[in-house]
């Protein structure tokens, strides 16, 4: 419960640091969502209604106070401009971003475990050195120069994949994962190279132990060292990663969402900021936040699963 209760109590500061700095940031921007809200040509009379209409008058801490107590209340508010409830607007793009992220997540593992295993049973060979070599070629390169080159190979000059927009899978499962194949490669290419790389230096790392050594001397057969002693305890760091990763990818993909024209959570974030929308950023803020933290909850309850000792020392803590 103390483990539990200490992770709460991050949770509340981490949503209070981030949403505040945000709302701080986006009201120091020059223009404001009167401005847009008033249009071309607008009078400073209309102006200044604009303001007023939706409270942009006020301190930033009394409407940063208002915002926090309707969502303290289970209200995140509607948008200032389109007064459309910010809710509904999360909860139907939220599923678009989660099936990117999560997609990328399992094509990078799939990928990166076998290839990490590989690399470190091989360390130092030709193999291991090309594989390092690519791995640090697509670290190198962002994903949205990448998803441009794929648009481009594959959509354009081959029209063998759509480029744009995401349906719904419940709608067309397979026409989805058709649309979804180019951004979910721009997405992992990046995280193949790193999770490979950690990979295959713990699991260097762990086959030189003493019982690894040991199991080696009793003449146990190499895949069962490897499988069953050396690859578990290797996990540590990879799953880290992923946990960060997941939390940053959630409001990570804006830029592969707008190349692709794709309505999830990063476009909505985009359209926001461009509109100077500061209640429909917050909202998805607080998503991204929530996301972050109850991710790397349950990678630290992972941890006890990968490794008894870490419940055992919780257990008496």
């Amino acid at each position: 419960m103390r483990f539990v209760l200490r992770r709460l109590v991050r949770l509340v500061l981490v949503l209070f640091a981030v949403t505040f700095l945000s709302f701080v940031m986006l009201s120091l921007l020059p223009g404001d969502a009167a401005s847009v809200k008033c249009g071309i040509g607008c009078t400073e009379e209309g102006y200044q209604q604009a303001r007023e209409e939706l409270r942009l008058d006020d301190p930033i801490i009394v409407r940063y106070a208002d915002w926090m107590l309707g969502f303290l209340s289970g209200d995140l508010g509607k948008s200032q401009l389109s007064q459309e409830p910010i809710f509904e607007a999360l909860r139907n793009k939220l599923p678009t971003t989660l099936e990117l992220v999560l997609l990328s997540q399992v094509v990078a593992l799939a990928v990166a475990i076998p290839l990490g295993i590989l690399a470190a049973r091989r360390a130092g060979s030709a193999a291991d050195r090309g594989a390092t070599i690519v791995a640090f070629g697509f670290v190198s390169m962002p994903n949205f120069v990448l998803a441009l080159v794929l648009v481009s190979v594959f959509a354009v000059n081959l029209n063998w994949l759509p480029a744009t927009d995401l349906p719904p899978f419940t709608e067309d499962p397979l026409e989805n994962l058709r649309h979804a194949i180019l951004p979910v490669i721009a997405l992992a290419a990046a995280e193949i190279a790193v999770y490979m790389q950690v990979l295959r230096v713990d699991l260097i790392s762990t086959m030189q132990e003493d019982y690894i050594t040991m199991a080696k001397a009793k003449g146990m057969p190499g895949n069962r060292i490897l499988f069953g002693h050396a690859l578990r305890p290797s996990m540590f760091s990879l799953l880290t990663v992923i946990g960060l990763n997941l939390g940053r990818l959630v409001g990570g993909t804006l830029v592969i969402e707008r190349l692709f024209a794709i309505p999830g959570v990063g476009s909505y974030i985009v359209d926001g900021i461009f509109k100077r929308d500061v209640f429909a950023v917050q909202g998805a803020v607080v998503v991204i936040a929530i996301s972050y933290v109850l991710i790397n909850f349950a990678v630290d309850m992972l941890y006890a699963v990968l490794d008894p000792r870490i419940r055992h020392a919780r257990a008496l803590a």
